[in-house]
């Protein structure tokens, strides 16, 4: 048995983990040769990996130490599971602690989506290829997150959410259920976009879009903005100031142009 604080240098294959106890494997699974799986974190703490009946695994996949998967999930190529944060972001320095990654059933993620510690995605919800889920999201049941988002660090995502390619949620963005975001949708949590400068720094303040929003291609919101339940913001539209439920606005700045109909 490895001793809990061993340091692993190398990827480590499934026959290796599953003689120390470090890997569970549901019936059925399909797991490509290539896939690693790496049970230490930078601090060399191991934790085990689970993988539910009849999880598949493509070429290249990466699965670190505290995955857990549900059952019939699905993985593309070049995966990475469960990242640990390492470096400077976000006003601190991480240090490559792991944690635990939830996957929930019937999750398809397509080839190329990075997923770091801590993150928690809910049953049959689809990730596109190439988004990126930094530590510590949450993303609920039946959600559609296509291709090539990023989804920065706490941000939470509810249920039967649909975020078109491209976009940009900041930190701590709250996403509730039945919300669409079109393509490109750009958010900021900073007022004054100041960067390492501790003495300086304003608490961020990002953005919040209510049950059933929707936002079209190309938007911009501006930090601390609530788009209320319901409203519709027009494509293109510069968000500088909330925008009431069920309200209809556009422009450069965005303006009310009427409500929407039930």
């Amino acid at each position: 048995m490895m001793h809990p604080t061993t340091t692993v240098d190398s990827p480590v294959t499934a026959p290796d983990l599953l003689r120390a106890g470090l890997l569970e494997i549901g019936d059925g699974c399909r797991v490509h040769p290539t896939a690693v799986f790496v049970p230490a974190d930078m601090l060399g703490t191991l934790r085990p990996i689970v993988l539910g009946a009849g999880v598949s695994i493509g070429a290249f996949t990466v699965v670190h130490g505290g995955t857990r998967v549900g059952d019939e999930a699905h993985f593309g190529h070049r995966v990475i599971l469960g990242e640990p944060e390492y470096g400077y972001a976000i006003r601190q320095v991480y240090q490559g602690v792991g944690g635990t990654t939830t996957i929930g059933s019937g999750v398809v993620m397509r080839a190329g989506a990075t997923v770091y510690a801590g993150v928690s995605v809910g049953d049959d919800t689809t990730i596109g290829h190439n988004t990126l889920l930094r530590t510590n999201v949450v993303v609920g049941s039946g959600s559609q997150l296509a291709a090539n988002l990023t989804v920065e660090r706490g941000t939470r995502i509810g249920d039967g959410v649909r975020c078109s390619p491209s976009s940009h949620l900041t930190a701590d963005t709250i996403v509730a259920d039945r919300v669409f975001l079109g393509a490109g949708v750009r958010t900021v949590n900073d007022k004054q976009l100041i960067w390492r400068d501790p003495d300086n720094e304003q608490p961020l303040d990002p953005p919040v879009f209510e049950h059933g929003c929707k936002v079209g291609s190309g938007a911009v919101l501006l930090a601390g903005i609530t788009v209320g339940a319901h409203a519709l913001v027009g494509a293109g539209s510069v968000v500088t100031r909330d925008v009431p439920a069920n309200t209809i606005v556009y422009g450069v700045p965005a303006r009310p142009h009427g409500q929407v109909k039930p």
